[in-house]
């Protein structure tokens, strides 16, 4: 208390706990330090990687867009602007590491980079930034414009991520002051870690970098780009057709491209007229032929970088009699789901749709040749068609599909399932939610409840899909790098009364 005086012993005492405080936090400090410097090196490693791959691809392409001009130079120039934009800000915050550096004796040694001076110094004046500290800022700002600007329109998804994980706007902390991003992320840290924030901000760049390119042409430049790795096809206007009919249909590229023309297409030893290319596609019109197996064969020429290449077509089609089976198909997949409307067509090949009758349990006809199944009990269904035909007689057939249950969700905080990390603010705001994975059809899910776990403290049931007033408690005594565990959420589906199972846990790590 204040007012009290010590005794020399007593001051002593204290003395000496202080000093042992402080060499516990020291030694403390050293391990994070080298953690925070075996962190950065892996980065770096990683970065130099990116870079290589990204060159090569900008390299591979490059050599298409001089054999193709037309096709690729527009994605040379988006490509090239990125690379630019890319280099310029991983050289601006290279040249700022650079410099931290220099003030010290070994930079391999992580330990004695504890200090906060040079950024504190170089970028802030008291509460306020320095010029130099803008300057930073003004690179990132720089380069998210740019990027959105060269690609926005074209790769939305993409550029909303930029936008996110450039994100320089003012920071909420945990005690709900807002603060500038640069103070909020640099000022006061250590040098390694701050050292590392850069390295980690340079590995998004490069990451940005590599997904525009990967986009641009789908992963698959190479393949793509080569006419050699095209694939004739053949697409009939209908799988089979009738003694006497005309086989109509058309033969496309692997990948239809516009701007293609070929320089000859034979076809079963005719070679076709000019007007038969289209678009980057060969209509084809001639006589279907007798009953049975009919094969098409020919080729089609083009010019590439001044040389001839051919492409072989090789297909089949059927030339069928009168139909005797009926054609049944989920629209979307081999299987019904239960408690679902599942969408399917129903047809018998060269029946008109009145004259086509199907059945089965829970089946239902909303229109031309178009079903929906709502299974509900078992594990299979038959469906039964019968047709009549244009001479008033009548076919029949039967398919049998199996029935299952809708899969178990994943959950999700924030709309992030997984192993997410999040800072401690955006899980306490966060909503707990439930999405299902590869599932064809629209069934919204809403959570109804779930249990909380953070480490050292007791598992907390929550109703609703965001954190009560328990589950708050509980977060605010987590520690930074604590997993928290999301479980046992209970879901239901909107609008139907099919039970839901329980949707997959979510491990949440505390960022701050």
């Amino acid at each position: 208390m204040a007012g009290v005086k010590l005794s020399p012993r007593q001051k002593m005492i204290n003395l000496m706990y202080l000093i042992f405080i402080a060499m516990l936090a020291l030694n403390m400090s050293k391990e994070v330090l080298t953690a925070f410097g075996s962190m950065n090196e892996k980065l770096v490693e990683s970065n130099q990687a990116a870079t290589e791959r990204n060159s090569d691809f900008l390299a591979n392409l490059e050599q298409q867009a001089q054999e193709q001009p037309d096709k690729y130079r527009p994605l040379l120039e988006k490509a090239t602007q990125v690379k630019s934009l890319a280099s310029d800000l991983s050289s601006y915050i290279e040249g700022v590491k650079e410099e931290m550096v220099k003030t010290v004796d070994d930079p391999t040694d992580f330990e004695v980079m504890d200090q906060a001076k040079f950024l504190d110094e170089s970028w802030f004046k008291g509460e306020q930034m320095k010029p130099e500290g803008e300057a930073y800022v003004n690179k990132i700002n720089e380069f998210k414009q740019g990027i959105i600007a060269v690609i926005g329109e074209d790769y939305p998804s993409i550029a909303s991520d930029v936008t996110k994980k450039f994100n320089t706007d003012p920071v909420t902390n945990r005690d709900d002051n807002v603060l500038p991003w640069l103070q909020y992320h640099f000022k006061g840290f250590p040098m390694v870690a701050s050292l590392t924030k850069m390295t980690q901000m340079q590995s998004d760049i490069k990451t940005t970098e590599s997904e525009v390119l990967s986009k641009m042409l789908e992963g698959k430049l190479k393949k793509e780009a080569s006419l050699t790795n095209f694939e004739s096809i053949v697409v009939p206007d209908k799988t089979a057709f009738f003694n006497g009919e005309r086989f109509q249909g058309r033969i496309v590229l692997g990948r239809i491209d516009k701007t293609l023309t070929a320089n000859k297409v034979v076809i079963n030893g005719q070679e076709l007229p000019e007007e038969a290319m289209q678009d980057g596609q060969v209509i084809l019109d001639f006589p279907a032929g007798a009953v049975g197996e009919r094969d098409i064969k020919g080729e089609i020429t083009f010019t590439e970088a001044g040389e001839s290449i051919t492409i072989p077509v090789t297909s089949n089609y059927a030339v069928v009699p009168k139909p005797n089976s009926a054609t049944i198909s989920a629209d979307k997949m081999n299987v019904v789901y239960r408690g679902v409307d599942n969408p399917m067509t129903i047809s018998f090949a060269g029946v008109s749709d009145n004259n086509v009758v199907a059945n089965a349990p829970g089946l239902s006809k909303i229109g031309n040749g178009k079903y929906v199944m709502r299974p509900t009990t078992g594990r299979e269904v038959n469906i039964n068609v019968a047709g009549t035909l244009a001479d008033g007689s009548r076919v029949s057939d039967a398919a049998k599909f199996r029935i299952k249950d809708i899969p178990k969700p994943t959950g999700t905080i924030s709309g992030q399932d997984g192993a997410v990390k999040l800072p401690r603010n955006n899980i306490q705001i966060g909503s707990v939610g439930a999405k299902l994975e590869d599932f064809d059809f629209d069934l919204p899910l809403v959570v109804t409840a779930f249990k909380f776990k953070v480490p050292g403290q007791p598992t907390i049931t929550v109703s609703g899909r965001k954190l009560n007033s328990q589950a708050k408690a509980a977060l605010r005594k987590a520690r930074r790098g604590d997993g928290i565990q999301i479980f046992d959420i209970k879901v239901k589906a909107t609008g139907s009364s099919v039970k839901i199972k329980p949707a997959a846990p979510v491990f949440v790590e505390v960022a701050n």
